[in-house]
């Protein structure tokens, strides 16, 4: 009997064609600016910025480095008193901050996204911050006691957080005295949120009524899977945006370690304090990241390699 002839894989290896190659080549010539700028500007820049973190660096008649491990390191969290509490803090304003920043963006765009009067006029609103919210305008407004929400009496509200530890209770009591400043960081969010919005097709949703879906329902089941990645790409621009920020202590204390006389304690010092901070937002990035990928496109690979390596090629599960 003769054998049954099994289909080839599409996803086989195929020998690179000519044409394949050329294509490969015009990427690579793209991304050559790019490969250039990251490893003259950023790539350099990092190894030079390890070197001074593992070393005393000074000034005295030229560039005078000299190698001490990681002593920099050792003395930022054990002699410095201020900034292992400001790191802290800033860990924990991470975790109240970005949930209230991502879900109110999320809530501004279902609402700009509905058919409302003058909706162009409204995302334009929310939007003008990012524009003109720029290091002083924002310092101004702080100093101004814009920042904060009027009804709430800071006093109280410092006096019921006294009994917690200053890295938990700091952060707290500053994310109510700024809570409009920290909403005024939702714009670009608001924007991506509409972006996604607007890809998910009336007829889900006039489907979804048809079957009897609530509007509830249906935002569970229709609208938030639609912008998941979203959610995901948000999170992390709020985290970004926040370790940047012109009001970051962090970056503050950083800069004056470097070069103010008052409490300079060198080149070396302030590097080891600007990695410090720099894998605690990385660390941030990777939990938002492992919270909030998107699973699906993983289980959806599986099921494709099982059924290729059930039946040897695709054909709805049937041989």
């Amino acid at each position: 009997m003769a054998s049954k002839k099994r289909a080839r894989n599409p996803h086989d290896k195929h020998r690179l064609s000519g044409r394949r190659l050329r294509e490969w080549g015009y990427g690579y010539v793209f991304i050559l600016p790019w490969a250039v700028g990251i490893s003259v500007f950023f790539l350099y820049a990092c190894a030079r910025s390890i070197q001074y973190a593992l070393s005393d660096v000074r000034l005295t008649n030229g560039l005078s480095i000299t190698y001490q491990g990681f002593a920099n390191f050792v003395n930022i969290f054990t002699t410095d008193n201020t900034f292992p509490v400001a790191l802290m803090s800033f860990a924990t304003g991470l975790i109240l901050r970005v949930p209230i920043i991502v879900a109110f963006a999320l809530i501004m765009a279902l609402l700009l996204n509905s058919k409302i009067r003058a909706r162009a006029l409204f995302r334009v609103v929310f939007f003008l911050p990012v524009i003109i919210a720029t290091g002083p305008v924002m310092d101004e407004l702080t100093r101004q006691g814009v920042a904060s929400v009027p009804m709430v009496n800071q006093a109280t509200i410092g006096a019921l957080l006294g009994t917690l530890p200053q890295w938990i209770g700091e952060p707290i009591q500053e994310l109510f005295s700024s809570l409009i400043l920290i909403l005024w960081y939702s714009g670009v969010q608001i924007l991506i949120f509409i972006a996604g919005l607007q890809k998910v097709p009336k007829d889900v949703y006039e489907a979804a009524r048809i079957d009897g879906a609530s509007a509830w329902e249906s935002f569970w089941k229709v609208t938030l899977p639609t912008v998941k990645p979203m959610i995901l790409l948000n999170a992390v621009y709020t985290i970004v945006a926040l370790a940047t920020s012109g009001q970051n202590e962090i970056i503050t204390m950083i800069y004056d370690n470097m070069f103010n006389s008052a409490v300079r304690r060198g080149y070396g010092y302030a590097a080891a304090m600007a990695w410090a901070y720099a894998l605690v937002v990385s660390a941030a990035l990777a939990v938002a990241f492992l919270l909030l990928r998107d699973k699906s496109d993983r289980k959806v690979v599986y099921e494709q390699r099982r059924i290729v390596m059930k039946g040897g090629y695709y054909n709805d599960g049937k041989q």
